[in-house]
């Protein structure tokens, strides 16, 4: 596997990619040992454009490690646009499983693609709700992509998005 490292504006991020197909961005504390390759190069690259405000959607082959119901929460979740946010309530209805919003909260909180896999644009129904990389980063993306969070109460109308109807697709 190849690893590279990216700082940014939430910290260290680490890049883990296979000769072909990106498997995992996580924020991480130290520099690991870099061994950089085509992918991890592309990677960084899309992210610091994201960083910089020069991107807002990215273009990379990924394949993240997840059990089918994560994959599926995950693929779900990759229709949210920049700028946009949605409940959890909202992800499980869009995937047709409206009771299971504590497992697509677990799901989105076992997220391999940080940044990539736009789990900072799923919120709580009164507020940011968690994230795994703290709720000062969630906060940082959410603002990089123009998002208002208020301390008080639901995120406005304006910032929401609605999935047009059932998109589950595993």
């Amino acid at each position: 596997m190849a690893r590279d490292c990216l700082e940014t504006a939430l910290g260290l991020l680490e890049i883990v990619a296979d000769e072909r197909i990106l498997r995992r961005i996580d924020l991480v504390k130290e520099w690991g040992e870099e061994q950089p390759n085509p992918v991890t190069g592309q990677v960084k690259a899309q992210l610091q454009e994201y960083f910089a405000g020069k991107r807002q959607q990215f273009s990379l082959a990924a394949m993240p490690e997840g059990t089918d119901f994560q994959q599926e929460v995950w693929q779900t979740m990759s229709r949210i646009p920049c700028g946009k946010v949605v409940t959890y309530g909202q992800l499980a209805a869009a995937m047709g499983r409206p009771e299971a919003v504590r497992a697509v909260a677990n799901a989105v909180g076992k997220n391999p693609l940080l940044v990539l896999l736009p789990c900072h644009r799923v919120v709580a129904t009164r507020g940011l709700g968690g994230f795994s990389a703290g709720l000062e980063a969630k906060r940082k993306l959410l603002a990089l992509e123009g998002v208002e969070i208020t301390q008080k109460g639901p995120f406005s109308e304006k910032f929401l998005f609605t999935f047009e109807k059932n998109c589950a697709t595993i």
